[in-house]
């Protein structure tokens, strides 16, 4: 086990430019087992849930090669395989084996999928939406089996706009036979960049980035080459970095578009903000309160919502944040009020009182985006802090600390004692 230690009150300047975009990577190592042939994925950060990723295309016989930020994943040998239990609970993600494996072996058996514990995600939005192309689905004893002897285009009505059953959807339908139409689908930028790999591999799919996907399923993929879009999500929490230590970051390989609704809440509560073609600028400045409610994309992102929180803990005023995305996202409340905070939960509502500076104290990550919300805290706390559990943090941040040295923080990683 790892911890960060941390002194804070270092201002961080500099420049940052940010890798790819995990969110978008793993349904892309997911789509590469809907053909046979060698796939080329650029700009592939080293991080634990890719390497779960690979573990388990490696399980069906995938032989995969990194060269660098490059992997090249050879599916001509993938066969239908069940995955072990422990690598299923060890990633979310891996609910996306779902679509390619039903498309290609047209049967497929998984065991329910774990990952952070921030609320209940249910996957009858998945299950529903493979029923809907033909797809027969049993749950039994913890275990997901999917079977179908051709899928066939149907119309897929979400609830509610999944990020994960809009993917999985497009990735099963794809070898369908005839039209597959997505209503109310997510419209995060990570559904478009799947569409532009699957289209690189041969398929017809549109409309993804709009809330509804047309996919005219076709018999045969090919392999592609591809360069993944860049983290949004780790884009945005370099942003609160800069705010919070009143800082002046410049973060390079990042469009603007993809993280409005941050940078606007950003220049809410103060901070300065200037955008170029590939990058955004951000200088602190006088912090004030300011209300924030996560949504689905365009909205606020629920990933973002725990740095956020970090950063309004020392804004002037009162701060409200409603998440309405997951019901058990403010597990770094506890932590942050060890650390000096003023914050008072009520349902899915913090209510932050700001105050003029946290204080060092020795704290635990217990998911990805706490743990970086913890980070950016200590980076401007008063005194030393210890971050542990940063193997939570490892999931979607790529050597961290060495980023955050890289702008001017004192930050280093240590074996617990």
């Amino acid at each position: 086990m790892e911890k960060f230690i941390v002194k804070g009150e270092v201002q961080l300047n500099g420049t940052i430019r940010i890798s790819g975009a995990k969110n978008a990577i793993l349904p892309i190592m997911a789509a590469t087992l809907l053909c046979s042939g060698v796939s080329i994925i650029h700009d592939v950060p080293y991080l634990r849930d890719i390497k779960v990723m690979q573990d388990i295309l490696t399980l069906f016989g995938a032989r995969i090669i990194r060269e660098q930020n490059t992997l090249l994943i050879d599916t001509s040998n993938v066969q239908d395989a069940d995955i072990p239990e422990h690598l299923m609970r060890e990633m979310r993600a891996s609910i996306f084996l779902m679509g390619p494996l039903l498309g290609r072996f047209h049967k497929v058996k998984l065991s329910y999928p774990g990952g952070c514990a921030i609320g209940p995600r249910p996957i009858d939005l998945h299950i529903k939406a493979l029923e809907k192309i033909g797809a027969s689905v049993k749950e039994n004893f913890g275990f997901i089996e999917a079977q179908a002897t051709c899928l066939t285009g149907g119309e897929i009505n979400f609830d509610y706009p999944s990020v994960g059953a809009t993917e999985n959807a497009m990735m099963a339908a794809v070898l369908a036979n005839g039209a597959t139409i997505i209503r109310n689908a997510a419209r995060e930028p990570e559904i478009y960049d799947l569409q532009v790999f699957l289209n690189k591999m041969g398929a017809k799919v549109i409309g993804a980035g709009t809330d509804t996907i047309r996919i005219d399923g076709i018999k045969k993929l090919t392999p592609a080459e591809h360069i993944v879009m860049s983290d949004r999500i780790q884009a945005g929490t370099f942003l609160i970095a800069a705010a919070i230590t009143h800082g002046d970051v410049v973060v390079e390989n990042i469009l603007s578009e993809h993280i409005f609704s941050v940078t606007d809440k950003l220049k809410d509560i103060g901070v300065k903000i200037t955008t170029g073609n590939n990058s955004i600028r951000v200088r602190g400045g006088d912090l004030r309160g300011v209300d924030i409610k996560t949504l689905p994309y365009p909205g606020f992102p629920t990933d973002l919502q725990a740095p956020m929180l970090s950063l309004v803990t020392n804004a002037k005023g009162t701060s409200i944040i409603t998440e309405t995305i997951f019901e058990n996202r403010f597990k770094h409340v506890d932590e942050l009020m060890r650390m000096g905070a003023k914050i008072k939960v009520e349902g899915r509502t913090a209510i932050i009182r700001g105050i003029p500076k946290l204080t060092g104290a020795i704290v635990a990550a217990h998911d990805l985006r706490a743990g970086g919300a913890l980070v950016l805290a200590a980076l401007a706390a008063e005194g030393v802090s210890e971050i542990e559990n940063v193997y939570h943090i490892d999931r979607g941040y790529e050597a961290l600390e060495e980023k955050l040295r890289s702008l001017g923080a004192n930050i280093s990683r240590h074996k617990k004692d």
